[in-house]
Order: structure tokens, then sequence, then C-alpha cells
């Protein structure tokens, strides 16, 4: 039985940071949560609401005073941004937060970064000592808040602990309901040859990791990455959710350096007129680079060991899909 804590969360009106809100206050925590103007929480008791956002020194502080943890999960993810924008989300408000617990006394923070942070990595599977190799304005600024934690570690006083998701899916989440809908109405394709591996995490699994990194003194000053029971190639990825669907997997395959070339000048043709471009560059990237990775430290140090396998997890992401009426149902 773990010790009842006075614990501090962002993000928790999204999708990785609400899972993480509601398993805090089901174990018994007292949660407080970081809520801008006109967000929603989760209705349950144990969650308290503290308005304001990360630009807001006032908000963070009550957000953190009298915290034994928190944890800092919101980001800014994939939403089109300038890189300044990025910064300030990402790599500002970690500074501000991190500076914010030092003042408040919290015992321990626990930063959520991404597996994005090492790009596509040369060796299968990759640890937490791969290469820093971001890609993007996402994961450059989320390696630079990585920096500064690695230095807020070595001043002590604060415990700090470090976080790096792969692909996170399950119920509630919508980054991947494209995906489900094209395979649904056999409109999806594969740009390059699908082999590039995918490592996912199912988010109950990602949501143990976070409180065994609460918990486990020895993770103290450590970077741990958290996977799922295994990775694929994206073409074994893509076909378990066609088995989730009833469907067919797909078999169509589009040359990636066409698809590279058109997608440059679809930008190059929306940035002028202050539209978002159907087509990415950034988005292609799913089909080329290899994100396979191990959990053995989080194994060894966490005692981390996910449950869901990606077909049950799938089962389980489809029902939810459906029972909200995001899919039609069978």
């Amino acid at each position: 039985m773990s010790i009842a804590r006075t614990v501090a969360v962002t993000g928790a009106t999204g999708f990785t940071g609400q899972a993480l809100a509601k398993r805090l206050a089901a174990d018994g925590h007292q949660v407080r949560a970081l809520a801008r103007a006109g967000s929603v929480l989760p209705p349950e008791a144990g969650i308290k609401r503290i308005d304001g956002d990360l630009q807001d020194p006032e908000a963070l502080a009550r957000l953190v005073e009298g915290a034994d943890t928190v944890f800092h999960i919101a980001a800014m993810y994939r939403s089109e941004g300038s890189y300044d924008e990025f910064l300030a989300v990402n790599y500002e408000a970690t500074r501000a937060l991190v500076e914010a617990s030092r003042r408040a006394k919290v015992r321990r923070f626990v930063h959520c970064s991404t597996i994005g942070v090492h790009g596509s990595v040369e060796r299968s599977p990759a640890d937490e000592t791969a290469a820093i190799s971001p890609r993007d304005p996402y994961q450059e600024t989320k390696a630079l808040a990585e920096r500064y934690c690695f230095e807020e570690m070595g001043r002590g006083g604060l415990e700090i602990v470090i976080i790096r998701p792969c692909a996170i899916y399950g119920p509630g989440d919508t980054r991947m309901l494209k995906m489900f809908r094209m395979i649904r109405r056999g409109l999806f394709f594969f740009v390059g040859d699908g082999a590039a591996n995918f490592h996912p995490v199912y988010i109950d699994d990602l949501v143990d990791a976070f409180v065994s990194s609460m918990e486990t003194p020895d993770a103290a000053g450590e970077v741990f990455i958290i996977g799922g029971p295994r990775y694929l190639p994206l073409r074994d990825y893509v076909a378990a959710a066609a088995r989730a669907l009833g469907r067919k997997p797909p078999r169509l395959h589009l040359p990636y350096r066409p698809m590279n070339l058109l997608a440059r000048t679809v930008e190059a043709v929306c940035a002028p007129l202050g539209l978002q471009p159907p087509l990415h560059r950034r988005r292609l990237t799913f089909f080329k680079h290899n994100r396979a990775f191990t959990s053995e430290k989080a194994r060894m140090k966490l005692g981390y060991r996910p449950k869901v396998d990606l077909d049950e997890g799938f089962r389980r992401t489809v029902s939810w899909y459906r029972q909200t009426g995001l899919l039609p149902p069978r």
C-alpha cells in the first residue's frame, strides 16, 4: 500500500495527464490539476482544479504548494505553431515549474519527455543511452527540457525523474483515430515499405510506470524509456489495427521520396496563404523513422511490467471509439 501524497499534475485535461490524475486519485492521493479556463477535468473525487496555465507563475506556485510530487505531463505536441511557441510550452514552462517546485520544497519532480528525442534510432532495440537526435520543433524543445532537468539533477535538493514514453495509445486517445478511420474505409496506404519499427505503449501500462517513478527511491536522477511488451514493423502495427476493426490489412505502398517532395511543395504553397498543409514532411516520418526500444532499465529499477499487448489494447481502443461515436458500429 503506497503512502497517500499530495500530488500536482500538469496536462490533466489531456489524454495522458487525465489517465494519470484519475489513477492517482483512485489510489487515495490528493491531486491538484492545473487547468486553463474552459478546459474540463475528470470529475473524480480527489482531483482539485487549479486555474491557470504554464505561463502563469502564480498559478504554478498554487499548484505545487505543499505537494510531495509534481508530474509535468503538459506539452505542445503535434499541433502547428512557431518554434517560439514550442519553446515556451515545452522548455520555458518546464524551467518555471522546476523552479516553483524548488521554492515549494517538493520532494520529487517527474518530467514526461518522449522517445522522440532519439529521432530515428540506428540499433534495435535502443535504450536510454542512444544518441539524442531530435527531428522537429516538438522533439527539439523536449530535448532542451531534458537537458535542463539533467542539469537540475546535479544541484540536489529536488529529486528529478525523466520518463520517455513510446507511442501512447488506448481509450481516450484520438491521435490515431485518423488511421483507424482510413483503415475502416479501405483508404489507408503506406508511404515506403512499412518495415520501419514502431513501439506502442498502452496508457494503463504507462500510468503504472509513472506511479512507480513517484514511489521508487532509486528512480531519482534517472531517465526511463517506457514501452509496451514489444516493438514491431509498422506494417504489422497497422495490420493489428485492421484486425481490431475486422478489416483486411492495407496493401497499397507509395514510394517515400516522391511523397516527400510532394509534401514539401504542399507546405510551400500553403504557408504564404496561412493554410494548414494537408500533407506534411513531418507526418511522413511516421513511415520512415525506426522506433524500437527496450524498457529493461525500467523493468530492473521500477519493477515495470507492461500487461497489455497490442491486440488487446487495440480491441479496447476500438471499443471506446465505437462507444463514443468516433467510429460507427460494426
